[in-house]
């Protein structure tokens, strides 16, 4: 686990997977306990995680991206994962594995 945070696409990895669960949380348990418990703060706070690695996530997308010289369709196909339910997962299976990124 140490060397994959030594990487950038570890980090990457790393972040996609957590931008995932945070995703999943907020919409199946955060949201539910807003609207049918009556219990805002749930969101509030899952969203706050959320939204910062969002963020993370994209930035570390635009710096492997450009490091790594991936086409914009590989770019926008990270970037567009991470605004579907389970997508990182993909992105992480699909996109970000180092061998697959030597080719590309």
């Amino acid at each position: 686990m140490k060397d994959f945070l030594l990487t950038g696409l570890g980090r990457l990895r790393l972040v996609a997977i957590l931008e995932g669960v945070s995703f999943l949380v907020l919409l199946l348990v955060a949201m539910p306990l807003k609207y049918l418990a009556g219990q805002p703060q749930a969101v509030k706070h899952v969203g706050m995680a959320h939204g910062l690695l969002f963020v993370l996530y994209v930035f570390l997308l635009i710096q492997q991206s450009i490091e790594r010289s991936w086409s914009f369709k590989k770019a926008l196909l990270g970037f567009v994962a991470s605004l579907v339910p389970f997508g990182t997962f993909w992105a992480d299976k699909k996109l970000f594995q180092p061998s697959e990124t030597a080719a590309n």
